[in-house]
């Protein structure tokens, strides 16, 4: 049974790796598994990712008014033509996705895959274009690197910023527009989980255990978006590529030798 405090940590996790290049599924699943919660896995990543959509509703509240006044404005398209990468991606392996995230056998070389690409992005020349600037072409390209992220490990955000400063987007702009480009993609992976819980996937959890994670989930992720978009302004990678490095060589030890 999850507790309120479980619920409060699996929160914070839930929050903070959303929106730090370091993957959420990845650290959700390896937060589970130390609090022996493996079969609380859909229910309780839905309910955390609902938190995390309500933090980038919140930060992002102008644009989303303004998207409300003016739904076929540039930003719309943006995100829409952003987000068709995850959707042919997630239904193609949605089967495929749903097992391996099951056993987390792959989580470790997709937390060094992670590392690699933050590190490779860190030493790209920084470009110059802001959210006007910013193309159909490069949403196009941005979101395929988001549907990449639907393994378990590889991290979204990370994939999107790395995408976003290959196409020369500036560092700080291009941390906003992942932000912004995951709440469709946050929005449908609750709606297919939500499906499959009406299906009778659903555990039997508390409502009030579930109310905490929500909203630690939410605090905790309004933080790192803010915090992530500032950072990344004036700051590298490499700190993050190094963390997901040592966490997935970890993840490898323990696996080989039959401790995880």
């Amino acid at each position: 049974m999850l507790t309120k405090l479980e619920a409060l940590i699996l929160g914070i996790i839930q929050g903070l790796t959303e929106f730090l290049p370091i993957s959420s599924t990845g650290h959700l699943y390896l937060g589970r598994n130390l609090f022996g919660l493996q079969e609380a896995g859909l229910l309780l990543d839905t309910m955390l990712h609902i938190g995390t959509l309500l933090a980038v509703f919140v930060f992002y509240k102008a644009e989303f008014i303004k998207m409300i006044k003016n739904p076929f404005s540039k930003l719309t398209f943006l995100l829409v033509v952003g987000t068709i990468p995850a959707v042919i991606f997630g239904l193609a392996f949605k089967d495929y996705i749903d097992e391996i995230s099951k056993t987390g056998a792959t989580i470790g070389w997709e937390f060094l895959l992670t590392g690699l690409f933050l590190w490779l992005a860190d030493s790209a020349k920084n470009g110059h274009k802001k959210m006007d600037n910013i193309s159909y072409k490069d949403a196009f390209i941005i979101g395929t690197f988001q549907a990449v992220a639907i393994m378990p490990a590889i991290s979204r955000s990370g994939m999107t910023i790395v995408a976003a400063l290959w196409r020369k987007l500036d560092r700080e702009t291009a941390a906003y527009f992942s932000f912004l480009l995951s709440t469709p993609a946050i929005a449908g992976a609750i709606v297919l989980q939500t499906k499959d819980l009406l299906g009778g996937a659903g555990e039997e959890i508390s409502l009030s255990a579930l109310l905490v994670g929500i909203v630690s989930s939410a605090i905790f992720g309004y933080i790192a978006v803010k915090w992530m978009i500032g950072y990344l302004r004036k700051h590298s990678l490499k700190p993050f590529a190094y963390y997901v490095w040592a966490l997935g060589l970890l993840v490898l030890v323990f696996q080989f030798t039959g401790k995880f």
